[in-house]
């Protein structure tokens, strides 16, 4: 068996079914379909696994970035050396590449589903299962109003979903705490709400929204700053009740969220495998949370076939909480063969080898405007 990496193919692809219009994502813009990477790993005896990325807005963009650096440096290498991989690719970067955030993920994904293929393993299997169902919560888009957060909390909460998550609209401090007040009052006193206002306020206005926040019993509030203000942020932290949530969008994960975690600059982490570098740097970031006492909370990677892989990573540690979903879900639904396993709030890992469930071909071919 030659385990070693012969061949890369990344796929430059556009869902023109998906319209996101430029209020739901907070944007300037409507966004012409979602684009997306699909990116696959071919060993050199013939071994083939694959993964969606992150393509933010260009996927021929972000593409060309990932192939030209990516390509020779993957080529060659031995798809089972992820340490290895991971530890040289830190140098390479930093020396001559500084991709994007989301740039290395896919190609760790297909690392790791390469190895667990040939183990015949399902990949929360392979790398270590610690459950077999991991309870699910919905997070909104930017809605018009506070009525339209609440009617869609109702449904979350009516279609068994364990919790909900409000991103506010960010554009007036009263409008955006009505909105977390109808949706309190729309699911009752005891359904579990989160806040993530996604780095809207200053520091005295963060403090003064958790604490309305903190009467009202959410559970949390996530990136009330954005996450490169840690003094800012270690003083949230300090002077509220209500857990502070953030590093999401840090570059470098563990490396860089070392010192938030140490000196308690957020109470809980946040990793995912499109953003943090792939299941190598979600479980490195897991479980140095572990280690100081606290919860890493995997974020939404957005496209289905990514969130089953940050599925399998949540039920391969202890100190996440739940697994994450945008809704309305049916919007991002696509690139699998068959749907998320969610049923009443809770998802139940697949037991096939690797992901457990094919992705969709058919669409993958028919989302491509480009072959790199």
């Amino acid at each position: 068996m030659d385990m070693r990496i012969a061949q890369i193919e990344v796929r430059c692809c556009r869902h023109k079914a998906v319209q996101l219009a430029a209020e739901s994502l907070r944007e300037s813009a409507e966004q012409p379909g979602l684009e997306f990477l699909v990116v696959t790993l071919t060993t050199r005896d013939g071994t083939r696994a694959s993964s969606f990325g992150f393509a933010g807005r260009s996927a021929r963009g972000s593409g060309e970035l990932a192939a030209a650096a990516m390509r020779p440096f993957l080529t060659g290498r031995d798809c089972r050396d992820r340490e290895g991989i991971w530890q040289a690719f830190r140098t390479e970067d930093r020396w001559w590449n500084l991709l994007p955030i989301y740039s290395y993920g896919p190609f760790d994904i297909a690392l790791w589903l390469l190895a667990a293929q040939a183990a015949d393993q399902p990949l929360y299997k392979f790398i270590g299962a610690c459950r077999d169902t991991v309870p699910t919560y919905c997070s909104s888009l930017v809605l018009p109003t506070p009525q339209a957060y609440a009617a869609e909390a109702v449904a979350v909460k009516g279609e068994g979903y364990k919790a909900y998550k409000v991103h506010p609209r960010g554009q007036d401090f009263g409008e955006d705490l009505a909105i977390h007040r109808s949706v309190r009052d729309a699911v009752g006193p005891d359904f579990t709400l989160m806040s993530d206002p996604v780095g809207c306020f200053n520091l005295e206005d963060a403090i003064r929204f958790g604490r309305e926040l903190e009467h009202m019993n959410y559970l949390w509030l996530e990136e009330p700053l954005f996450d490169e203000n840690i003094h800012s942020l270690r003083e949230l932290s300090r002077v509220l009740d209500i857990p502070i949530v953030g590093t999401e969008v840090i570059a470098k994960h563990p490396y860089s969220v070392a010192e938030c975690i140490s000196t308690r600059v957020v109470d809980r982490v946040r990793a995912d495998v499109s953003w943090t570098g792939g299941i190598t740097g979600v479980l490195k970031t897991a479980t140095l949370a572990e280690a100081f006492g606290v919860n890493c909370e995997i974020h939404t990677s957005i496209l289905h076939p990514l969130e089953l892989v940050n599925l399998h990573c949540a039920a391969a540690v202890s100190n996440c909480s739940y697994f994450e979903l945008l809704t309305p879900v049916q919007t991002f639904a696509f690139g699998l063969v068959e749907p998320l396993p969610v049923a009443d709030g809770i998802a139940t890992l697949p037991n096939g080898p690797g992901l457990g469930i094919d992705l969709d071909w058919d669409l993958i071919d028919d989302c491509t405007f480009k072959i790199l």
